[in-house]
């Protein structure tokens, strides 16, 4: 009789659960996406748990919290490289079409020496951008990477001051 009824609570609870609202849970927006550690973090950060099992958790809860800077760095490094980059192309492309608007109703010879002025100068200019999109790419990542290496170290000097205990 009680098996009978909890199977019975089940399937009202499964068909209220799938109801007829129709409503479809929202995509996950920009910041879930990329930081799919944040709600464990958040969980891990509301547990309350004393002893050693504690000291445990609040070490993983400042593993994930280093993480996530890192990927926030990470992503925000991206951001600008793309901007950059936007910016660069942008550039380029202004500079092309102004100098076709100088070209028509003048000499096809002066012409040609200035399409093959503004390639060479154009080709120097994408040697430089590559460097420094380059540079900006190294130093996000060296931001990432500090985070990590910080909490690494960090672990490293509790373990040894654990063991000096002992």
């Amino acid at each position: 009789m009680a098996t009978a009824k909890k199977t019975a609570a089940r399937k009202s609870t499964a068909a209220s659960s799938s109801g007829s609202s129709g409503t479809r849970k929202a995509a996950p927006d920009a910041s879930e996406m990329f930081n799919p550690l944040k709600a464990m973090a958040d969980r891990l950060q509301d547990l309350d748990v004393a002893g050693g099992a504690g000291k445990v958790l609040e070490n993983s809860r400042k593993d994930l919290q280093a993480l996530m800077e890192a990927n926030e760095k990470s992503f925000q490094g991206l951001q600008t490289l793309v901007q950059r980059q936007t910016e660069m192309i942008k550039q380029a492309i202004g500079e092309w079409q102004s100098a076709a608007k100088g070209m028509p109703g003048k000499d096809a010879k002066e012409n040609l020496a200035k399409l093959d002025e503004l390639g060479r100068q154009s080709f120097q200019r994408a040697v430089d951008d590559i460097k420094e999109l380059a540079s900006l790419a190294a130093k996000s990542q060296a931001d990432a990477f500090e985070v990590v290496r910080q909490r690494i170290q960090a672990n490293v000097d509790e373990v040894t001051q654990m063991l000096k205990r002992k």
